[in-house]
């Protein structure tokens, strides 16, 4: 059921409360005829999330203030908040598939929660709900090189060409079927980044040419998992091609 919020109870009830679950507020006023045809529709949709979203209702007539402070310029105005923020929104009485897209944004999908979990058995279960993702079949190809099946992981990741984290997992496989890279995929898997990163540079002078292209997009695929500001990523981009050019 829809809550009722205030300028007095806004901070509190969506603004705080959005920290932990999403807040969808709905700006609307009595007199809106197109804001009751969209009432039933937002009610609906909340309920079918049995608690994963919060509804909010703002009367912007008695609330003027705060319509003024989140730029409410027709209405009905729907706006989506989560950590605090607006994190989308929409104007006018939508069709009813227009609102469920909104709420589905803002609750992790089955797929999303299993791909949390990070189990094997989970993580083939979300590979199944939504094959197309890249980052569900890196996680289960990681899962299947924890324990030892290299077979499977390549299964898992072969079919993502242009996604970095997949092609490093692929040629990962390569590589150790060549008989290449071991010590560094070693390093890796005891978390020492910096190692394997150096361990596999240093085999590329004297690789053949399908060698050092596995290489290469080993390499890449353990940098795209950097954060961005990581000063490791640029440092070792620029070592990766001196070595290639």
């Amino acid at each position: 059921m829809a809550i009722d919020v205030t300028e007095a109870s806004f901070e509190r009830e969506v603004i705080e409360r959005s920290r932990t679950v999403p807040v969808v507020v709905d700006f609307w006023a009595e007199w809106c005829g197109p804001c009751r045809t969209l009432s039933p529709a937002l009610e609906a949709a909340e309920t079918a999330r049995s608690g994963k979203v919060v509804l909010a209702k703002v009367d912007v007539d008695a609330n003027q203030a705060l319509a003024a402070r989140y730029r409410v310029q027709g209405i009905p105005a729907v706006k989506a908040f989560r950590d605090g923020r607006v994190a989308s929104e929409f104007v006018g009485a939508v069709p009813k598939a227009k609102v469920e897209e909104l709420f589905d944004s803002l609750v992790p999908s089955r797929a999303d929660e299993l791909l949390a979990k990070g189990d094997e058995l989970s993580l083939r279960e979300a590979a199944e709900l939504e094959p197309r993702r890249a980052d569900i079949a890196v996680a289960l190809a990681r899962a299947r090189l924890e324990r030892g099946a290299e077979a499977e992981a390549l299964e898992a990741v072969e079919r993502f060409e242009g996604d970095f984290a997949a092609e490093g997992i692929a040629a990962r496989v390569h590589l150790v079927e060549a008989g290449a890279g071991a010590e560094a995929f070693a390093a890796l898997d005891r978390g020492e980044r910096e190692a394997a990163l150096e361990a596999l540079l240093g085999e590329i002078e004297g690789a053949d040419e399908e060698t050092r292209a596995d290489l290469r997009r080993a390499i890449v695929g353990i940098l795209s998992e950097l954060d961005p500001a990581d000063p490791t990523g640029p440092r070792y981009r620029k070592r990766l091609a001196a070595a290639l050019y």
